[in-house]
């Protein structure tokens, strides 16, 4: 039985683990489809900032687009003749300084170095469209040419250079770009172009922003171009979001070692698609979530409904052993009894009144045993009748302990009885008060220790709304554990008294049934040793004003009763 138990226990374990699992692997493939969901966005909206630091550079670099094609050779003669680059060079020269993108264009032929003092270098004239010679240039030539000489001279120590040309960057500020001499392997010049900081910043980068990332539309995801080296934010595409180094998620640098005292910061505010899947998400766990429970909760009902049908059953099968045994007992005497008799064995007359005695007494027990389980049988198809009445309970205790004090003082028990002094009424079948009395009260008798002196204890008291019928015993006591279950049919504590004690554990339950029938409820309060008090509660259904006896009581109408009362 107990391998049996613990199998049945075990598969339980088991398949509640099994929905946890499946459930932690359901709730895991939904956070991780929304984070992968989430990451995918975030990646979309990084490939497009990708793309947006491409087309700024591609803007740059469209004045020059073919130069690599070009031959450089000739700058120097041309420049020096005729102020003007070759013609293919030129058009590109004009096509730069028509560029708004720019607004200056400096040559530096190789072995100048503008960042002496006094240095000539070639500057574009927009009104006569030549280069002129001249010692008036920016300052930030000399970094930008620096740059570019020291950049050409490394790419023409490599012995697989192949381009006529290198462009270096001086962060915003200029763009340079070296002329090569691949045949000779040496540098030809440096064309400089200044770079329109405001122009770059308020008419291709904002708007780019904005056509890429419009707030209105994509409100989740806010870039910043920020000056690192100055940290000042030149540009955003939602000016609402103050730039802050916490809220920034990515950072894109643009192409080519362009602009390196730039980046473009991106901060994920608000992913719409996480925003919407957290939505979905949120439904499938909270679907997920109610369809766990059912499932739990099916699988335990389940469970100790096959629990609670195992125990009755075997409940059921003791008490038919107990109650078969006990039904054969009666039986067997009587008819030992009646055969003596019948067979004329028995001729005094004190033996034939010794053997009918013996009849009698055992047909009494078998009709009470009978009779409980009519009850049984009544209480579980429904057609327990009730009579109820207005009844005082004082009175109807007092009936019965004028028919059982007797019997219960010849079982060796003090019993002491301390009646209300309230004269309220209550509404109960009186047959099912005697048979509740009668049951409590065997009980008792049965489960009480000759170890101990035996005492009886019955008190009626009243609350507010209710009279209480107390009923104690100085027993051997009823364990916690058990007293939940003592109220269920067939259910009987095992323990070394009991064992020896007939019964079918039927009594209580049909207590129990009875009390509840007229409107009442029944409580326990036991210590092991020491002995229980059952509490009965029944609603008062009508509160006396005056005193009056218990013949008043009994044998008034209702027309009286209610004349001289008041209903609770």
């Amino acid at each position: 039985m107990f391998t049996s138990k613990a199998f049945r226990w075990a598969l339980l374990g088991i398949g509640l683990l099994a929905i946890i699992a499946l459930t932690g692997m359901n709730v895991y493939s939904l956070y991780d489809i929304r984070d992968r969901m989430v990451d995918g966005e975030e990646e979309r909206q990084l490939s497009l900032v990708d793309e947006l630091t491409r087309n700024v550079w591609r803007q740059i670099y469209q004045p020059f687009e073919g130069l690599g094609t070009l031959e450089l050779e000739p700058t120097e003669r041309t420049i020096e003749t005729s102020g003007k680059f070759p013609p293919q060079l030129h058009e590109k020269i004009i096509s730069a300084a028509e560029s708004p993108l720019f607004d200056g264009l400096y040559y530096t032929p190789e072995g100048t170095d503008p960042c002496i003092e006094g240095s000539k270098v070639y500057v574009y004239n927009y009104s006569t469209q030549i280069m002129e010679y001249t010692e008036n240039y920016p300052s930030n030539l000399c970094d930008g040419v620096g740059l570019a000489r020291t950049k050409a001279r490394i790419e023409l120590n490599s012995f697989d250079y192949r381009w006529n040309n290198n462009v270096e960057f001086d962060a915003h500020r200029t763009m340079n770009i070296g002329f090569i001499n691949l045949s000779e392997n040496r540098i030809i010049g440096y064309l400089s172009v200044s770079m329109n900081k405001d122009y770059i910043v308020n008419d291709v980068i904002a708007p780019m922003f904005m056509e890429y990332f419009d707030p209105k539309t994509n409100p989740g995801t806010v870039l910043w171009l920020h000056d690192w080296a100055n940290n000042d934010v030149l540009a955003t595409n939602n000016p609402s979001v103050n730039y802050n180094r916490d809220l920034m998620d990515a950072r894109k640098f643009f192409p080519g070692d362009m602009f390196e005292n730039w980046n473009v910061k991106v901060g994920f505010i608000e992913n719409p698609v996480g925003t919407i899947y957290n939505d979905t998400l949120l439904k499938n766990l909270i679907v997920l979530g109610v369809a766990m429970l059912f499932v739990i909760g099916a699988l335990l009902f389940m469970f100790f409904t096959a629990q609670k049908e195992r125990n009755l059953s075997q409940r059921q099968a003791g008490f038919l052993a107990n109650v078969t045994h006990e039904l054969k007992t009666p039986l067997a005497v009587m008819q030992a009894a009646g055969e003596n008799i019948s067979d004329g064995r028995v001729t005094e007359k004190e033996r034939l009144k010794q053997y009918g005695n013996h009849i009698y007494n055992e047909s009494i027990r078998l009709r009470g045993m009978i009779e409980k389980l009519l009850d049984v049988a009544k209480t579980d198809s429904g057609q327990t009748l009730i009579k109820a009445i207005p009844s005082n309970l004082n009175e109807l205790v007092k009936e019965y302990l004028k028919e059982n004090r007797s019997y219960l003082e010849e079982k060796g028990f003090a019993v002491s009885f301390k009646h209300s002094m309230s004269q309220a009424l209550i509404m109960v079948d009186r047959s099912h008060l005697e048979t509740v009395l009668s049951n409590l009260t065997e009980n008792a008798v049965k489960y009480s220790s000759d170890k101990r002196k035996k005492v009886i204890k019955i008190e009626v008291d009243s609350d507010p709304k209710n009279m209480l019928l107390h009923i104690s015993d100085t027993g051997i006591g009823i364990p916690k554990k058990h007293q939940k279950n003592i109220f269920k049919k067939f259910y009987r504590v095992e323990d070394s008294l009991s064992a020896k004690t007939k019964g079918h554990g039927l009594g209580l339950s049909i207590v129990k049934n009875l009390i509840e029938l007229n409107g009442g409820t029944i409580d326990v309060a036991s210590e092991v040793g020491k002995g229980t008090t059952f509490t009965l509660r029944f609603p008062i259904f009508i509160r006396n004003k005056e005193k009056v006896s218990s013949k008043k009581t009994s044998e008034s109408s209702n027309t009286n009763m209610i004349n001289t009362s008041e209903y609770a």
